[in-house]
């Protein structure tokens, strides 16, 4: 029984996705919850479980295919009609929009190619058998064989289940132009084949994913926050000093103890002073929503793009525990696999933009919070250090936020708390 899986709603009012990649082929015989492919949408990597138990006959979509949610993106057959009516999407948000609903997404004009099934043809027992063939590479393959010119569907491929290799791509390359150094011939599909051009002067990307949502929220939030920076460059020399004792202490073996996680603590405990840094401008409402616990946002620098997913409840944690956190989170982000969950609901953020060399910065707020930090690079200066000159670690502190729900003394007495906190962790004590 012929069954079609369509594009899943995957939450947050997204309503396309990006196809990234299949790790199933048409002919493969697949189980339920089997992962079968990944989709990007604007905020994370989603991998899909299968739907159902049964044997791929058409997948749609290739790689690099933008798909509104509704539609149809693989097909299986299935076992009985039974199964095939009941679509399981075990770890995803609802299922998206009925096509043919007046809430449908509106369907718009594409210049991204989807590859279109073979015709239907019946079998021997009279059932139609739909069947779908597409080049099975990688991203980084994909994107090496459009700079050389070359269509993947000319290509057969070498590796595991036919997939198709950097070699296979350069190898072709190299055949098709040692004949004929000007230009390529025709393929056996009569597809022509281009030469790689030579003195390139510009190259074009499309804008998508994680960078196109990105670069949405931070004109939104440019554009609809007042901005307020100011900056705090204090001795954390003692700071640094309190760090690296606890690095030698059992209890904080196997995490990484770094100035992010001493600046993440001073932040959670200046928000318990000041909790107009941890609110949010509700303009639909015209309210003022102050939340009672800090989801605490990391700006992650990733293949991707910028992600900032924050770590829940993070009051509740200790330096051990928020220290853990900020390692896996981090972790995560770096590798792709950041859970839209954790993409959402933060309330305060932090940019560590000192890992790069940049002393300081002038942070755009994340969407929906009133305030964010940046932490500078820790350098060696000379300071004045109890009546004299000395050589010192200086950090200096950026802090950004929302005019309309901080103040200027709101939010000089906040970044002054947590200058206070980087310079002498002792102070921790005293401002609870």
């Amino acid at each position: 029984m012929l069954a079609e899986f369509k594009l899943p709603d995957l939450g947050e009012g997204l309503t396309e996705s990006e196809i990234v990649s299949w790790q199933v082929a048409v002919g493969d015989t697949v189980e339920l919850n089997q992962i079968i492919g990944e989709v990007e949408t604007a905020k994370a990597v989603v991998e899909l479980p299968s739907p159902y138990s049964g044997v791929v006959t058409a997948i749609t979509h290739a790689p690099g295919t933008v798909v509104e949610v509704g539609e149809v993106i693989i097909a299986f057959d299935v076992a009985d009609e039974g199964e095939a009516a009941a679509v399981r999407v075990p770890t995803l948000v609802g299922y998206g929009a009925d096509p043919e609903s007046s809430s449908a997404p509106v369907r718009r004009q594409r210049t991204t190619a989807a590859l279109t099934p073979v015709p239907a043809e019946p079998s021997a027992s009279g059932q139609v058998q739909v069947q779908a063939e597409r080049p099975r590479s990688t991203p980084p393959v994909r994107k090496l064989a459009h700079d050389l010119g070359i269509d993947l569907e000319i290509l057969s491929g070498s590796g595991e289940r036919g997939i198709i290799t950097r070699q296979d791509v350069l190898s072709f390359a190299g055949n098709a132009t040692q004949g004929d150094r000007g230009a390529v011939g025709d393929t056996p599909s009569s597809i022509p084949v281009k030469a790689p051009e030579t003195g390139v002067r510009e190259e074009r990307t499309p804008i998508k994913g994680v960078r196109k949502f990105m670069a949405q929220a931070m004109v939104e939030s440019a554009f609809t926050a007042p901005h307020v920076t100011e900056f705090l460059t204090v001795d954390v020399t003692a700071g640094m000093e309190f760090l690296e004792k606890l690095r030698s202490q059992k209890e904080f073996a196997g995490v990484k103890i770094t100035p992010l996680t001493l600046a993440a603590k001073a932040v959670i405990l200046a928000i318990g002073r000041y909790p107009a840094l941890n609110s949010h401008w509700d303009e639909a409402r015209q309210e003022v929503v102050t939340f009672k616990y800090v989801n605490l946002g990391i700006a992650a620098a990733t293949p991707r793009g910028l992600l900032v997913p924050n770590i829940k409840d993070s009051q509740n944690m200790g330096l051990r525990g928020l220290a853990a956190a900020l390692g896996e989170l981090t972790e995560t982000a770096r590798s792709g696999k950041t859970p839209p969950a954790d993409l959402a609901g933060g309330t305060f953020s932090i940019t560590n933009i000192g890992v790069f060399g940049i002393d300081a910065g002038t942070p755009i707020l994340n969407p929906g919070e009133a305030g964010i930090l940046a932490l500078g690079a820790v350098r060696r200066t000379p300071w004045e250090y109890q009546g004299q000159v000395a050589l010192r670690q200086v950090m200096t502190l950026s802090l950004s936020f929302d005019h309309r729900l901080v103040d200027g003394e709101q939010g000089s007495r906040f970044l002054a708390d947590i200058g206070a906190i980087m310079s002498d962790p002792a102070m921790a004590l005293v401002l609870q």
